[in-house]
């Protein structure tokens, strides 16, 4: 039996609204490239780059798909699958990458909670096969009207303009 997103959303308690773009992106309309994210470490053409700043290891990214204003996600540039294969320098350097990310939000944007985390594993709910953590930043009030009333998250910003505002700000972060 096939099941529709109707019949799945009769029994959900939260509609969905869907970024066209996204579904696309989902579905497997992507750059053609190996890797989305070794694609942004190695500057591809084709592929959106939304990079903040990197080091010698790793990159800091806007999620091109953000869940909350902020979305940031943070990866080694050597293309690992498991968590277990960080080396304890990219594990450190992703750390720092992490401290300082959460500083500039704090400050920068007044951000009071954050949801840090990893997609692990094929059945994680994770699109990209490269380790990648997300920084989420979580916001008071964030329940609009569409969450009370119709039980569906619109998030409203742009990501290219999120990264020129926190290009701004990185260098200002110590």
């Amino acid at each position: 039996m096939k099941v529709t997103m109707a019949q799945f959303e009769e029994h959900s308690h939260r509609k969905n609204l869907f970024s066209v773009s996204k579904l696309k992106y989902a579905k497997g309309d992507r750059p053609a490239v190996d890797c989305i994210l070794c694609g942004v470490r190695d500057k591809e053409e084709i592929v959106p780059n939304l990079s903040i700043a990197s080091t010698e290891l790793s990159v800091v990214s806007v999620n091109l798909y953000p869940y909350n204003p902020g979305h940031i996600i943070i990866f080694p540039k050597r293309h690992i699958l498991s968590y277990t294969e960080l080396t304890e320098e990219e594990a450190l350097d992703i750390h720092r990458l992490t401290v300082k990310t959460l500083k500039v939000l704090e400050r920068q944007w007044k951000v009071q909670g954050f949801n840090l985390g990893y997609n692990l594993g094929k059945n994680s709910g994770g699109s990209i096969p490269h380790i990648h953590e997300h920084i989420v930043p979580r916001f008071p009030n964030e329940a609009g009207f569409l969450d009370v009333f119709a039980n569906t998250r619109v998030v409203i910003y742009e990501p290219y303009a999120m990264l020129e505002e926190l290009k701004k700000f990185w260098d200002m972060e110590v």
